[in-house]
C-alpha cells in the first residue's frame, strides 16, 4: 500500500458509476443553477440600484450593465469550456484554477468557490420560504404557516431530491426552468410589443445612468451574478456519458441562451416602466409581478402565473446550487484538501453523503440566524428575508467573481499548447476587465450592510490563501 496526493485534475471513481447524463441533463444543471427567471425578476431592482444599501446602480441603463456582464461572461465561459474539453472531474473552477495557477492556489480557490456558493444557496434557503409565505398571504390570505415553516419544508424537499440522485435533480431542474422561461419569454415579448413607440435604445446609453459609468460598473457585479453557475455543468463531468463533448457545449449553450433571456427580460421590464427609475423603485418588491398585474400589462391570473413560475425557478436554483456544492466538496475531499469522511457516498444512491449534510446543515443555520436576528443586515424598505438574501448573495458573488478572475489570470499558463495564444489572451483580458471591474464596484463607496459582505468575502479569501499554502493535503491511499 502506498500513499500519494491525488492531482486535482484527475478523474477518480465517479459517485454515480453509470456515466449516463446527456447534454440536455448537464445543460439543465447549468441553467438550473443560474435560474434565469428568478435572476431576471429578483435582480432587476439591484441592477437599477433601488434595493441596494448603497443606492448605486445603473438606473435606466441596467440593460447596458447586463450586456457588459454578458460580454465578460462569454469570454470566461470560453475559457471554462476549453478547460472542460481536457479535464474530467467534478471540481469545476477549482480544477481549472489549479491548472493555471498551481495546486496551492487551486486549493484556496476551491475553499473560496464552494463557500461562496454555499452562501448563495443559504440566501435562497431564506428567500424562497419568505417569498412563498408573502405570496400566499397577499393572493389568498393564507397565513397559517410562518415563513420559517415554509423554509424548513422546502429544505426537507431539497434534501430528499439531492440525496435521491442527480438523475432526478437535473430532470426536475429542466422541467422547472423550461416552463418558467417559456412563460416569461412570451410575456416579455408581449410587454415590448405593447410599449410600441415607447421603445428606445436609451437603455443601452451610459447617459441613462444618473451616476454614469460608476453606477454601471457597480451594477456589472449583479450582471455577473445573473450568470453565476454557468460552469456548474462541469461539476457533473464524472457522471456524464461523453463529458469532453457535452460539458463544453453545455457551458456555452447555457451562457448564450441565458444571455438572450436576460437581455430580453431586463429590457422588457425597464421599457415596461417607461425607463422611469422612480417607478421601478416604487415597485421594487416585485416589479415583474406589478407589470403582469391588472392596470399594467396583465390580469390577476397572469400575475399569479408569474409569481408561480418565479417560485418554480427559484426552486430550480436551490437544487442546482446544492448539487454543485455536494460534488465540489466530494472532489476536494478526494484530493485531500477536506476531511476523509467527506469522500463517503451513499451505498444505494451513489450520492455524496458528507456534502449533502454540509449543505443542509448550513442552510438550516442560515434559516435560524435569519429568524433570531431578522434585522441583522436590514435594508430599509425590504422584507427581512430579502435583506438576508441580498447580503448573502453579495458575499457569494464576490467570492465567485474573485474565482472567475483567478481562472482568467491562470488561463494563459493552463491552456498553453492547447489553443491559440491570441484567443486565450483576448478572453483573459476581457474576463479580467469585467470581473475586476465588478469587484471594484462591489467595494467602492459602498456603505453598510452591503460592504460588510464584501469585507467578509475578502477575509475568507485571505484565510483560504493562507490555508492553501500552509495546510498539508491528506495523503490518499492507492493500491
Amino acid at each position: 500500500m502506498s500513499h500519494q496526493t491525488a492531482p486535482p485534475s484527475a478523474a477518480p471513481e465517479t459517485p454515480s458509476a453509470t456515466g449516463s447524463l446527456t447534454l440536455t441533463d448537464v445543460v439543465a444543471q447549468s441553467v438550473g443553477f443560474m435560474g434565469p427567471v428568478f435572476s431576471v425578476s429578483v435582480l432587476l431592482p439591484m441592477l437599477v440600484g433601488v434595493t441596494t444599501a448603497t443606492g448605486n446602480g445603473a438606473g435606466a441603463a441596467a440593460p447596458l450593465s447586463v450586456l457588459l456582464g454578458t460580454v465578460g461572461m462569454l469570454a470566461i465561459g470560453w475559457i471554462a469550456a476549453t478547460y472542460a474539453r481536457r479535464i474530467r472531474a467534478a471540481g469545476s473552477l477549482y480544477n481549472y484554477v489549479t491548472e493555471g495557477l498551481g495546486t496551492r492556489v487551486g486549493a484556496a480557490a476551491g475553499y473560496v468557490y464552494y463557500l461562496g456558493v454555499l452562501l448563495l444557496g443559504a440566501g435562497i434557503a431564506v428567500l424562497i420560504g419568505g417569498t412563498l409565505h408573502d405570496d400566499l398571504k397577499a393572493e389568498f390570505g393564507f397565513d397559517a404557516v410562518p415563513a420559517w415553516g415554509w423554509q424548513l419544508v422546502i429544505l426537507a424537499v431539497l434534501a430528499a431530491v439531492v440525496h435521491i440522485g442527480v438523475q432526478v435533480s437535473v430532470k426536475v431542474q429542466l422541467a422547472l426552468a423550461l416552463v418558467s422561461m417559456g412563460v416569461l419569454a412570451v410575456f416579455f415579448v408581449y410587454v415590448i410589443v405593447k410599449v410600441g413607440d415607447g421603445n428606445s435604445l436609451t437603455a443601452f446609453k451610459p447617459s441613462s445612468s444618473a451616476q454614469g459609468w460608476s453606477g454601471i460598473a457597480f451594477s456589472v457585479i449583479y450582471g455577473v451574478l445573473l450568470f453565476t453557475g454557468f460552469e456548474s455543468a462541469a461539476n457533473l463531468a464524472e457522471e456524464t456519458a461523453d463529458p469532453k463533448r457535452s460539458i463544453p457545449r453545455a457551458v456555452l449553450i447555457s451562457l448564450v441562451a441565458s444571455a438572450v433571456f436576460f437581455l430580453l427580460g431586463c429590457y422588457a421590464q425597464i421599457a415596461g416602466f417607461h425607463f422611469d427609475v422612480a417607478a421601478v423603485a416604487e415597485n421594487a418588491g416585485a416589479p415583474l409581478v406589478v407589470l403582469a398585474s391588472p392596470g399594467a400589462y396583465g390580469t390577476t391570473w397572469v400575475a399569479r402565473l408569474v409569481e408561480l413560475v418565479i417560485l418554480l425557478d427559484m426552486l430550480a436554483v436551490y437544487i442546482g446550487v446544492s448539487v454543485a456544492v455536494t460534488r465540489g466538496v466530494l472532489t476536494m475531499a478526494r484530493d485531500g484538501w477536506l476531511p476523509k469522511p467527506l469522500t463517503k457516498v451513499s451505498a444505494r444512491r451513489g450520492t455524496p453523503v458528507g456534502g449533502t449534510l454540509i449543505v443542509c446543515g448550513l442552510y438550516l443555520v442560515a434559516i435560524l440566524v435569519s429568524q433570531v436576528f431578522p434585522r441583522g443586515v436590514a435594508v430599509p424598505g425590504l422584507p427581512d428575508y430579502f435583506s438576508w438574501y441580498a447580503w448573502m448573495s453579495a458575499f457569494g458573488i464576490f467570492c465567485l467573481a474573485a474565482i472567475y478572475l483567478a481562472m482568467c489570470l491562470g488561463a494563459p499558463r493552463g491552456l498553453a499548447g492547447h489553443v491559440g495564444a491570441p484567443k486565450v489572451w483576448a478572453a483573459t483580458v476581457i474576463g479580467v476587465v469585467i470581473t475586476g471591474g465588478a469587484l471594484f464596484g462591489a467595494v467602492y463607496k459602498v456603505p453598510e450592510p452591503t460592504i460588510s459582505a464584501a469585507y467578509a468575502a475578502i477575509g475568507l479569501i485571505v484565510v483560504a490563501i493562507a490555508a492553501g499554502f500552509t495546510v498539508r493535503p491528506r495523503p490518499l491511499e492507492t493500491v
